[in-house]
This record gives structure tokens, sequence and C-alpha cells, in this order.
């Protein structure tokens, strides 16, 4: 081999290896973290009530997304809420992945158990903390596979009004956002070129169709989301709920004026937002090697509710950590751009009016909200909403206080101005 011959096998060789390091990645797997035996499950504030039979799994899903040095895990989790202490725990134990760049969020179902360790009247809590710390370990593995899983890949990205009889607000019929938004990464070489490798789907919704009540552990609607969804794509199905607060909640109205509250309608409305949000991301362009920028950063509520300085204070899970005046409640937020998308984290229920406006000024054509997501510390009005109707009194009293929407609204408005934009 003479000079000239060696000096361009080099830049071959470089050439490919940084062309590797900037290819787009992705990557996703699944945990089943239905407890045996069954277990009490918890739809809020309250004793849970004991599960004496299953309708569909409870899951942890997992989507790992890289380009160059960048890589973040989007997580979801079939709970009504999923504390920082715990998902905190999950990530000292994922490999290859910055923790801030790990997000942890849940469908929102009333009828899994309890992760809070709500306290009853006596302050005693009936939550079961090997079970929690079984989930923690799930999860991590699902991270950790979906790591394993990675492969080059192309995304399809669609937010579209979802049609139907899906969704509707208890409080206001008409005051919830009707959109949908699906990411969807395609393999991009290999035996399933072509093929989905996760379809996420981002819509405001309460999976509350059985409820708590009943002594039914069930993912709800998302569980039949999911099967449609890889029934007819192929991949791992994940949803991520959106700001759902101040009752955006599954349409189950029947002319009578009752609700259906049972399985067949879990079927009904899950696979009808599968369908719906196969459809809006069908004829979405392809967008190859798109951009990947992850941030993350803190921010401080007032804790004013007794309530919530109650569950805090009183849960063995420790859900105040340090702060032993329970003056303030912090908690992770994350501003993600993949591809054409930008996607903003929420720890708790924001009302959809609050949706609305932080999505409308968002530095995208397609924005997403994960709601309930690195946290979930109950309801997040503005300060003119809190306690301002009769209606709003539980939402209220189970929000962290007054100032809370206010403060997470300036929080990332400002912060949208200084970080970089999605792809165009």
């Amino acid at each position: 081999m003479n000079k000239w011959q060696f000096l361009l096998c080099i830049f071959f060789v470089g050439f490919l290896s940084v062309s590797h390091a900037q290819t787009f990645r992705a990557g996703a797997a699944v945990r089943v973290i239905t407890p045996n035996p069954l277990l009490p499950v918890s739809g809020g504030i309250g004793t849970p009530r004991q599960a004496t039979v299953k309708q569909g799994d409870l899951y942890a899903r997992a989507l790992v997304l890289e380009k160059g040095k960048t890589r973040i895990a989007i997580v979801n989790i079939d709970n009504l809420g999923w504390p920082a202490v715990l998902g905190n725990k999950s990530r000292a134990l994922i490999k290859g992945i910055a923790p801030e760049n790990i997000l942890i969020g849940v469908t929102h179902t009333h009828s899994a158990p309890d992760a809070y360790g709500f306290p009853d009247e006596q302050g005693k809590s009936h939550a079961d903390l090997k079970y929690l710390d079984w989930c923690v370990q799930q999860i991590a593995d699902a991270v950790n596979e979906a790591v394993n899983n990675l492969e080059p890949a192309f995304l399809k990205i669609a937010v579209d009004e979802a049609k139907g009889k899906i969704a509707y607000n208890y409080y206001a019929p008409q005051l919830y956002d009707p959109r949908c938004g699906v990411i969807q990464a395609i393999a991009a070489t290999g035996k399933n070129k072509n093929k989905p490798i996760a379809t996420l789907v981002n819509y405001a919704i309460h999976p509350e169709i059985i409820g708590s009540s009943r002594g039914i552990l069930s993912p709800d609607l998302c569980g039949p989301l999911y099967h449609r969804i890889e029934e007819k794509a192929g991949g791992i199905a994940l949803f991520m709920n959106s700001a759902q607060g101040g009752m955006v909640t599954a349409d189950n109205r029947l002319p009578n004026g009752s609700e259906a509250n049972d399985w067949a309608e879990c079927i009904r409305i899950g696979e009808l937002l599968a369908d719906e949000a196969l459809r809006i991301v069908a004829d979405a362009p392809v967008q190859n090697n798109p951009g990947l920028y992850c941030a993350a950063k803190s921010i401080q509520f007032p804790i004013d509710s007794d309530i919530m300085k109650f569950i805090l204070s009183k849960s063995p899970l420790r859900l105040a950590g340090d702060n032993s005046n329970m003056d303030f409640a912090t908690s992770q937020l994350n501003l993600l751009n993949i591809g054409t998308a930008q996607v903003l984290t929420i720890p708790g229920e924001a009302l959809p009016n609050i949706g609305y406006y932080v999505k409308r000024h968002m530095a995208t054509k397609q924005p997403f909200l994960f709601g309930l997501t690195n946290d979930a510390f109950g309801y997040i009005l503005t300060k003119v909403d809190f306690n301002s109707f009769k209606r709003y009194d539980y939402v209220s009293h189970t929000s962290l206080g007054e100032m809370t929407g206010d403060i997470y609204i300036n929080e990332v408005l400002n912060w949208i101005k200084d970080c970089p934009a999605p792809d165009k």
C-alpha cells in the first residue's frame, strides 16, 4: 500500500466513524409489572381497594433515542403517579444514559397499586414497598434492554385532532385538547427495515373507565391501545399523558346519562385512540437522521396545601426528601427536541388551559406535553382558576398551591427562548 492509498484508507475510516456517530438510532423494550399476587389498587387519596381480578396487564415501556453524544430515555408506567424518589432509584441502575436525560411518566390509570404511599387519617400507608422496589428494577431493566436494542432509525411525527368519542372535560365538556401527537421510530436497516420500532402516543385523558372502587387491577384503556398499535403496526407502543387535569376524562357517557365502566369500554376507547394515532401518523413525511436535543432543569413550587403537606411528609417513600419544613417541592423539568417535535414535561396534572397556552408558545408546530412526568404533584392550576369556582374545590385542595401553574408557565416559556429550536 502506497502513501496515497494509506491516506485514503484513513480518510474513509474516519468518515465512517463520524457518520456512524451521527446516525440517529432508536431502541425499545417492555416489562410486565403486574403484581402476583394482586395488590390493592389506588385512584388517589384514601385507602386502596383490594383487587380480586385483573383485566389486562400493567407495563413499564421504554423508548431510547440517540444521536451523536445525546441519548435519552422515555418511559411510561401504568400507574396513577410515579414519584421522583422511585424514578431516581431506577436512574441509578440505568447504564449509558445521563440520569437527567431519563424521563419517567405515568399513564395515570386509576386501577394500579399505590406508588405514592398515601397516608390514611392516622398517617398509615398501605403501599407495598417490596412491589415498588421490584418495579424500580423492571423499569431499569427495560431501559437497559432498549439501549442494547438501539439501531439506525428514522422518524415520522404528526399532530392532529383525534376524531370520535374518546375524551371530554367532565367540568366543561368542550374545554379539552383533542389533538393527538404521535412519534414513530422506524428501523432504517436490517431484517425489520421500514417497520416501526416504537410508536409513542401523546394525548390528554384520564384512564379511569374502570376506576379504583371495583377491586379490578387494570391498565384501563391504555392496555387495548398498546395491543392495537402493536397488532396493526408492529414494534412497541407507548402512551404519555398530557395536560388532562380538571377533569379531562374518557368519554364513556351513555345516552341514558349513566356511564360504561367495563373492560369492553376500555377496549372501545383504547382501540379507537390507537386507530386515530396510526391514521394521524400514516402520511407524515419521513425524517431521516433527525436532530435530538435534551435539556433538564429544576423547578420549585411553594407548598400551601395542608393535604399535600400531610401526604408528602407522612408517606414512607419520603416524598418530601430533606425538605423537613415543607416549604416547597422541587422537581425536574425536561425539554426535548426530537426531529421537528418539541416536548416539555409537566410534574403533575395541568389543567387544559395551561396545556393550550404552553403549546401555543412552543417553538414548533408539533408540540408535545408529557404530563405526570418525573413527578406527580397533584393538579396544576393558574392563580385565576385556583379556588375560583365550586367545581374547582377538589382540584384546588389537591394542588400544591395557588401559584403552581403560573410558576410553571413562566419557567418553561422563558426556558424555550433560551434553548435551540427543533428541526424545521
